[in-house]
């Protein structure tokens, strides 16, 4: 038959089905084998011949039709399944089934009225409806997949061939002999086809389309089991032991540069990557766990016990999965790919690209999550960093780029992950060496000083739908703080440059919880003084030289004229917009909560922060930069007795403001905003940093550490999401919880999504109620007062106290003009026994919550969606999980 023809006629039977008076006759099987037999109609085809408004038109007009088109394909593939698939005529038939019904399923998926359509029972060959017992229509089409995927010749490479009588039953082949690549519990490497490949990629797209009716559930019913995904991982499906384990080896073992023959990949078709990248879709969907609640009093206390993980066979293998060996090779393959964008070569585009990473990521995530040896075997060793250094590239390319906001987020939350453990902080101290260009200022420096330079690049710099991430960003940043052994001179810059931006005055006052990243910032300094004083020479000498930063948050005016006096200051700068955001503003819970000038308003102020002159006087600008042009004569005094002065310029940083050009690694590209028109998809609110973190002791057998910790925890747990704060310091609980009864929102924020407006992914704020709402929040000198006689400063007082007087000693004795000789006596000095008692270092660890559960779930299938655009299944279709906009 031509092929003109097939598709000539394969478009009528589609007319047919819609412009019939009369459902067709389900027995009339001439007319329903037009759909699939005799004919090689490509996916693309099919997707181009069924347009969408017809399948709908088929199903709000004629909707016996489409139930016996699902129907009839259905059992056309049980029915190739029983004769075990083995003629081509029967191959391409099933072949035809999958592309057709892989077209349909999104349209039954978006109208609720067909919700158990699939649930309900196969009609028996009469026509009629058969008895109780039979198996609904969806596990029979799950399983006719699933024994395809095992089909020997078909999917998989047959080896008994020694007779006709001696030919498999598909019904009855066991499966594990024909685990379809060696790794995790199978040693050989069976032979790679392409057919074969392509064959299984088809079957799997199918698949995916099956589990994709979560994305026609609104966030809120996100969480109800998908009854797909269920059948699929239990008991009931014999295959999934070996699928699990082909689906995770076929992904862990491949290697996209191959033997690495410059541009392979434009003189072959690769028909691993395609199946790749659904293995990997397959695996992040069917490990997510539906059995989450999004009430707010399940989220603090959400665990995977034994009993949820058992009915997941999925989640059950890997969280079983022990062997060195094998977790060697899971991380080896993880790693491969991920690194894969960053692979420099000296022949543009020679190597082949991978888009895989946001994928692999909630991969990584998830097995880390469910096996917590694996967690602790990837952070035994320091091939920890070749997951950090890929996170932190992707962090500072994407961080300008409102569609990759899903990204930045996925990368902080795992780099949380990680910052809980302690070998993650021990392992940042191995140096680093430049492999890929970054948009970043050089260094030569440790893995600890990538990542403060990456964090400040993001906070500085990045868009601005990036602010509920701050708070993340510095605890990652304190729980690591306590075992960084050196830290580089840019390093220690950009972080006093964040506490010289986040104290000013203006900024503390503008918003009710904008004190808190001062908390973070001083829980830092501290955290290095009082562990790691000794090799931190740089971190203390940029502390001498800032020293006015620190004075100047001791001496915060207090009193209602000197607020007044403040916030209006900046007002006449012009920087920035407004100051002040509504009272249900939360600092990094369902994001920065506030409603819209205000969150632009919010992004604007944090942006004079970084990059206004800060609390210098233009005086004191003036007197920094002669002292800048004397290359630094070194004098700590302080002119007409003023704190304030800058004494020694920095080689290349003049007030280490972002707004001084700096140079950046060689062949990088600054990062770049989103390309007008590209497709983005909206987020479920950031969890509130309280919600997905727990404080506790790094000293196990401290058992006396302070208990209030724990109450304190509780108290933010429970408190209003739409006000909570996390606490920074062991004595501020009670600040905050003057700050949560203060608020007009009382009530628990509902899950919601963050979208206001089209064109950009919005925080949404739970409207205000009452009088108050109307009003903008205005600082209050008690309140003021309630946190600044908690800032932790004597730690660094009292390092002020003892050496800024030695330095300037040695400076005027030896007339030093040099920072490196002063560096040098820093090296040497000791303040053992002049320091506070060090205190208890404090980790807030990530712990398991139904708000991280269901942003993952949005995310994930927002990046499914975006990501199959060939063909491209659900586009154009009615998804409720998530709003689909144009950058």
């Amino acid at each position: 038959m031509g092929n003109t023809d097939t598709k000539l006629n394969f478009r009528k039977a589609i007319v047919q089905l819609t412009s019939k008076s009369q459902p067709i006759d389900a027995s009339d099987d001439a007319f329903w084998e037009q759909f699939w037999c005799e004919h090689n109609t490509p996916v693309q085809d099919v997707f181009a011949l069924v347009p969408a408004n017809e399948i709908r038109k088929v199903r709000d007009v004629m909707p016996t039709n489409l139930a016996t088109l699902c129907y009839k394909a259905t059992e056309r593939m049980v029915r190739a399944v029983d004769n075990s698939c083995r003629t081509q005529g029967e191959q391409q038939t099933v072949l035809n089934c999958v592309r057709l019904l892989t077209r349909i399923l999104p349209y039954v998926f978006e109208d609720v009225q067909w919700k158990d359509f699939f649930w309900s029972s196969l009609p028996s060959s009469n026509g009629e409806k058969e008895e109780t017992g039979s198996i609904p229509l969806a596990q029979s089409l799950l399983n006719a997949i699933c024994d395809l995927l095992f089909c020997p010749d078909f999917t998989v490479v047959g080896y008994r061939k020694s007779g006709p009588e001696k030919a498999e039953e598909l019904n009855s082949i066991d499966s594990c002999e024909y685990i379809w690549e060696a790794g995790v519990g199978f040693a050989q490497s069976p032979p790679r086809n392409g057919n074969m490949d392509s064959r299984r990629t088809e079957l799997l797209k199918l698949l995916l389309t099956c589990f994709s009716e979560t994305m026609y559930r609104p966030p809120t019913a996100s969480d109800e089991p998908n009854r797909w995904i269920v059948h699929f991982t239990s008991a009931e499906n014999r295959h999934a032991l070996p699928l699990f384990t082909s689906l995770l080896n076929t992904v862990c073992a491949y290697d996209p540069v191959g033997i690495g023959v410059p541009y392979n990949h434009l003189l072959f078709t690769d028909t691993l990557e395609p199946l790749v990248e659904v293995c990997l879709q397959i695996l992040i969907v069917t490990l997510d766990h539906d059995i989450t609640s999004n009430g707010p009093a399940q989220s603090s206390a959400y665990i995977h016990d034994d009993s949820t993980i058992a009915d997941n066979l999925f989640i059950n293998y890997l969280s079983r999965i022990h062997r060195d060996d094998d977790f060697q090779f899971i991380l080896k393959g993880v790693t491969r790919l991920l690194n894969n964008p960053l692979v420099q070569s000296y022949l543009p585009n020679s190597t082949k690209r991978l888009h895989c990473h946001q994928e692999l990521l909630v991969f990584f995530w998830k097995i880390c999550d469910y096996n917590k040896k694996f967690l602790y075997f990837v952070l035994k060793s320091s091939d920890v960093l070749d997951i950090l250094v890929p996170i932190l590239y992707h962090l500072n390319d994407s961080r300008a780029d409102q569609s990759r906001v899903g990204l930045m987020h996925i990368g902080v939350f795992i780099l949380l992950l990680l910052s809980g453990e302690r070998n993650f902080g021990v392992r940042l101290n191995k140096p680093y060496t430049a492999t890929v260009p970054m948009d970043i200022p050089v260094f030569t420096g440790t893995h600890a000083d990538l990542l403060i330079t990456v964090f400040h690049k993001i906070i500085a710099t990045g868009h601005q739908r990036l602010q509920p991430l701050f708070d993340c960003l510095l605890t990652i940043l304190v729980n690591v703080s306590p075992y960084l052994k050196t830290l580089s001179m840019v390093a220690s810059i950009k972080l006093l440059h964040l506490l010289e931006a986040f104290s000013t005055p203006w900024f503390l006052y503008s918003a009710p919880s904008n004190h808190h990243l001062v908390f973070f910032l001083l829980e830092i300094f501290n955290n290095i003084i009082q562990y790691q004083f000794d090799g931190n020479s740089n971190l203390v000498y940029t502390i001498i030289r800032k020293r006015q930063v620190f004075h100047a948050l001791a001496n915060l005016p207090t009193d209602a004229a000197g607020i007044a006096r403040c916030l209006s200051n900046r007002k006449g700068t012009g920087a920035g917009g407004g100051g002040n955001r509504q009272n249900n503003s939360s600092h990094g819970s369902g994001g920065r909560t506030v409603a819209g000038s205000d969150d632009a308003a919010d992004y604007q102020q944090r942006k004079a922060a970084l990059t206004a002159p800060g609390s210098v006087s233009a005086a004191e600008e003036s007197e920094e930069e002669s002292v800048a042009g004397r290359t630094g004569k070194m004098s700590l005094r302080e002119a007409n007795g003023t704190e304030g002065q800058v004494p020694v310029a920095l080689v290349g940083d003049e007030d280490a403001r972002s707004d001084i050009v700096e140079e950046s690694m060689e062949g990088s590209h600054p990062a770049q905003e989103a390309e007008p028109g590209t497709l983005k998809v909206t987020l479920l609110d950031t969890p509130n940093l309280a919600q997905i973190t727990e404080r506790e002791s790094a000293h196990p057998s401290d058992l006396t550490s302070p208990s209030p910790v724990d109450g304190e925890a509780k108290s933010i747990a429970n408190a209003p999401a739409g006000t909570v704060s996390v606490v920074n310091d062991d004595d501020e609980a009670d600040s905050v919880a003057k700050e949560n009864d203060a608020s007009p929102s009382k009530t628990p924020s509902p899950l919601r999504r963050a979208v206001a407006q089209r064109g950009s992914i919005r925080v949404t704020p739970a409207p205000a109620h009452g009088p108050q709402a109307t009003k903008q929040w205005q600082p209050a000198p008690e309140w003021v007062q309630s946190w600044r006689s908690k800032l932790p400063l004597q730690t660094i007082m009292r390092l002020l106290q003892v050496l800024v007087p030695q330095v300037e000693k040695i400076c005027i004795d030896k007339g030093l003009t040099d920072e490196s000789e002063i560096l040098k006596f820093l090296q040497h000095g000791t303040l053992v026994g002049l320091l506070p008692v060090p205190h208890p270092i404090l980790i807030r660890k990530y712990q398991a919550n139904g708000g991280t559960t269901a942003w993952f779930r949005t995310y994930m299938w927002g990046v499914i969606y975006l990501r199959n655009v060939d063909p491209a299944v659900w586009y154009d279709t009615e998804v409720k999980l998530f709003e689909i906009q144009r950058v």
